[in-house]
């Protein structure tokens, strides 16, 4: 049974990290419950409670990259709220549309929410380039954090 719980887990890490950077995976959710589950089947007696618990905080700060990220990048070109908000609708719909999706999303969005708003064709390009460029520094950070999950697993492993 041992066996079963082991495999599960491993696979549940895997397609996590496959999830980091695919869409329609939940990344780092499943990154964090194969983890969990791995420190389960062990009893916690090598990953304790407090590195799991340290483990879910840098599952949800990954997770909220991917919603956050895009809004910031607008808001720091100094877009409107409109563009904003159309950052964050055409990530969430992005999401649903596959990575092509996800890739474009929340630039048209903040394309759009920018002209909706002010009608400048140069401003809702910059809204929609920070956007994109939020969204791929967002989705490094992501990466890095869930590279950072399995590093610190693995030293409580270990030690």
């Amino acid at each position: 049974m041992d066996m079963l719980w082991i495999t599960l887990s491993l696979a549940a890490i895997i397609l996590g990290l496959a999830g980091v950077v695919l869409p329609l995976l939940p990344g780092t959710p499943l990154l964090f419950g194969g983890l969990w589950l791995l420190a389960w089947t062990d009893g916690f007696a090598r990953v304790s409670e407090f590195t799991i618990v340290a483990l879910g905080i840098l599952a949800v700060l990954a997770w909220g990259i991917d919603y956050i990220a895009a809004t910031l990048g607008v808001q720091r070109v100094g877009a409107s709220r409109m563009a904003v908000a159309g950052a964050a609708i055409g990530t969430v719909l992005g999401l649903a549309a596959g990575l092509v999706g996800v890739l474009i999303g929340p630039v048209l969005g903040a394309i759009a929410g920018e002209w909706l708003a002010r009608r400048n064709g140069a401003q809702a390009s910059r809204a929609g380039l920070a956007a994109g460029i939020s969204f791929l520094l967002g989705t490094v950070a992501k990466i890095g954090i869930a590279f950072a999950m399995v590093g610190i697993f693995a030293v409580a492993w270990l030690l």
